[in-house]
């Protein structure tokens, strides 16, 4: 079985921000896949199912993504799924809006919801999906770096005109979910990044 995560923050209030895109993507793939997201258990919303002919589980962490690790670390251990089993799905602000990056592994790069995962697991290499949400620049353009307008940024909702953007992004996540299972992880790099 295959554990696809997608990060974001529990609450309607929250639905249409960045930081949810992981969530997006998770609704996303039930929907094409039939897959009913109505359970719940350690502290996720899951739904379970098959993609490609792949078992997977598809899950929402209820605990907010800064500490996605702890709901994350449960389900691995009560479906007994090995690190290279799990692929997250997660914003990237250093991706330009609706872009892709895959990776197999490596730091958290900044992003405190894949580092909780990487403290949960003791563990960097499970796969990333990392969607582009951009950051905010100041008007000439230069990428603004204080924490507190990040933080700002990113649970803030995303403008009419990026949400028509993000809808081909958010297709093509599945397409690279489908490309992972069947064909594993390289091939699905060489293809969506």
């Amino acid at each position: 079985m295959k554990l696809i995560i997608g990060l974001g923050n529990p609450g309607s209030i929250y639905a249409g921000n960045r930081h949810n895109i992981g969530f997006r993507c998770i609704n996303h793939l039930a929907r094409l896949h039939s897959i009913s997201m109505k359970g719940h258990q350690c502290q996720s919303q899951v739904g379970s199912g098959k993609i490609a002919g792949v078992e997977v589980l598809l899950a929402k962490p209820k605990t907010f993504v800064n500490l996605s690790g702890e709901a994350v670390g449960r389900l691995m251990r009560k479906y007994k799924i090995q690190v290279n089993d799990l692929i997250v799905i997660c914003d990237d602000l250093d991706l330009s809006l609706g872009r892709l990056r895959l990776r197999p592994g490596g730091s958290a790069g900044g992003h405190k919801g894949i580092n909780s995962i990487i403290s949960a697991l003791g563990s960097k290499d499970f796969c990333r999906i990392k969607v582009g949400i951009g950051r905010p620049t100041e008007e000439d353009g230069t990428a603004i770096t204080d924490e507190e307008v990040i933080v700002n940024y990113v649970l803030s909702d995303f403008t009419l005109q990026e949400d028509v953007a993000l809808k081909p992004a958010i297709a093509r996540v599945a397409e690279a979910v489908h490309c992972i299972l069947t064909e594993g992880i390289t091939p699905a790099m060489n293809k969506f990044n």
